[in-house]
């Protein structure tokens, strides 16, 4: 079995990540002269090969970038629908949604934002060879990797399911019909070929060129709906970081359409208000009010967040302080608020868990957080013909039934409805915390819904708590979504009195087996080292020099 290794302090840069593979081809390129954007791609790239459970050229990401310049941007390749989606595209005829159409196959993928999101970052602020940057993912998809215990542990989870489609079983399955374990040298010759191709051709061979026909002829022969004028035409987005503060802090997010910048500045303003006790972050009325704090944020996503490119959202009304200050002036501080006296005509699409996060910092300070995702573990589950990679099932991170009807027969507004070329809301949360203008800390994770609140405690663990990072990552963690209205917990790191506790306020408590994985790098304020902490909570590489 492949060892961790959970941990670096590094003076010249560090890459952490879910894989060894991919957060050593990050280092690689920072050792030949790369700059962080250089090694975030680098890094990106041998995910698709090392990671296939959300590491993606089939999929799309939010890339948040902080330069020593003082210069920040949003990189957006979240996927986009296809021309021909249509509200309604995955309803059956009695108005009920279609469980297989909207999850599996061909149908429920996106146009794919990946392989032109990382072209976009190398072309504005890329230093070494296009061609550099993937030569490690190629070097590792020809000559075989080795999995990690969790990736190969999904591949058996998930086996079911990507038994549906003949080139997925190709691609994952051995001759004997079982999925590549951890003992087994898993090569790729489609990937690695496809790899080259991006290599030599760009993001326009992807895109337009030989792989955009096989692609295309691919997916509409199995009942897809991209054409190649979606994939010629699919638009890089260059945003304007969120930016807010919290005590002492400035705090850098991603803006929509991901809900990740507003949803977790949000909350830092609403805590701002509720004078949490700075000694124990696990005590039960602090807890409390983080609970209470999630379930009015997570109703304000809900009822207006969605892709600002297709209709006005109140971002600046969302993150304002009076906001903020009436949500604090609602929360009951010994009560919880059962949430359907909140609003009830409000649709929550249900986002799923699997999505990948690594942070990356150079030499001069320039900092990468970046978060990648194919939507569910493996995507879609099938396979491009001849290709290597795995479709995306991004389309059901829409609201996907218009029809929906609340308590009173009132079908709601659908801020995150199905529209064509339009981008769906996503958790996804990329985050840079700085203090008195420096780097502090790199951070994000994978979780779906949870992600926001993931980010949240990691960042009130290492500024308000002042904990070190790999502590501050140790720290049990709580989700709450608005809806459902249950507290998720993770399984076995919670004291039972604290659980009971939580329960006698009237929360609603399931166990989950854990929330988020969020690797991260702290930088030293004082001696300016950078430390590098992979979560324990899944797999995680830390690599630094």
């Amino acid at each position: 079995m492949r060892p961790q290794q959970l941990s670096v302090k590094a003076q010249q840069g560090a890459v952490v990540s879910i894989d060894e593979y991919a957060s050593k081809a990050g280092v690689q390129v920072l050792k030949q002269g790369g700059n962080a954007v250089d090694a975030a791609i680098a890094t990106a790239f041998a995910l698709a090969v090392t990671h296939p459970f959300a590491g993606n050229l089939g999929g799309g990401g939010f890339m948040l970038i902080r330069l020593a310049s003082g210069e920040e941007v949003a990189l957006d390749f979240r996927e986009m629908a296809p021309a021909r989606a249509t509200a309604d595209m995955f309803l059956k005829a009695d108005g009920t949604v279609d469980y297989e159409l909207s999850n599996f196959g061909y149908l429920v993928a996106g146009v794919p934002g990946t392989v032109k999101g990382l072209e976009a970052a190398w072309r504005k602020f890329g230093s070494l060879p296009w061609a550099n940057l993937i030569q490690p993912a190629i070097d590792l998809a020809h000559h075989g990797i080795y999995l990690n215990a969790y990736d190969a542990a999904s591949l058996v989870r998930h086996q079911k399911d990507l038994a549906r489609f003949p080139e997925t079983i190709k691609t994952f399955f051995k001759l004997d019909g079982f999925p590549y374990g951890t003992s087994d040298l898993f090569r790729q010759p489609n990937l690695a070929a496809t790899l080259a191709g991006i290599a030599q051709g760009g993001a326009a061979w992807f895109y337009e060129g030989e792989m955009a026909d096989r692609f295309i002829a691919d997916v509409q022969a199995n009942g897809g709906i991209i054409n190649k004028a979606d994939l010629k035409d699919y638009e890089v987005k260059f945003r304007e970081p969120i930016k807010g503060t919290f005590g002492g802090y400035e705090i850098l997010g991603m803006p929509l359409p991901s809900a990740g910048g507003v949803g977790v500045q949000q909350m830092l303003n609403v805590l701002k208000y509720l004078n949490l006790d700075e000694h124990n972050p696990l005590e039960v009325p602090n807890l409390h009010l983080l609970l209470e704090t999630m379930r009015y944020v997570f109703l304000d996503r809900a009822t207006y967040l969605g892709d600002t490119d297709f209709g006005k959202v109140p971002v600046a009304e969302l993150l304002s302080e009076g906001h903020a200050a009436a949500i604090a002036a609602k929360i009951d501080r010994q009560r919880a608020t059962p949430s359907q006296l909140l609003f009830e005509d409000v649709q929550v699409n249900n986002e799923n868990l699997e999505t990948t996060h690594f942070s990356v910092i150079d030499k001069q300070g320039n900092l990468v957080s970046a978060t990648l995702t194919l939507e569910e573990a493996f995507g879609s589950k099938a396979v491009v013909k001849g290709l290597g990679f795995l479709l995306n099932c991004e389309m059901h991170d829409f609201n996907i039934n218009p029809r929906q009807v609340n308590f009173q027969g009132i079908t709601p507004a659908n801020p995150n409805g199905i529209a064509p070329h339009k981008r769906m809301l996503s958790s996804m949360t990329p985050t840079v915390v700085l203090k008195d203008g420096k780097p502090f800390l790199v951070t994000g994770s994978p979780g779906g819904r949870s992600i926001l609140n993931v980010v949240l405690q990691v960042i009130l663990a290492t500024t308000l708590y002042k904990l070190p990072l790999q502590r501050a990552l140790a720290l049990p963690r709580l989700s709450h979504h608005w809806m459902p209205d249950v507290v998720y917990l993770e399984k076995g790191r919670w004291e039972a009195e604290t659980v009971q506790a939580l329960a006698s306020q009237g929360h609603s408590v399931a166990e989950v087996d854990f929330l988020g994985d969020a690797h991260s790098i702290f930088i030293d304020p004082v001696t300016g080292l950078y430390e590098a902490e992979a979560d324990t909570r899944r797999a995680g590489w830390a690599e630094g020099y």
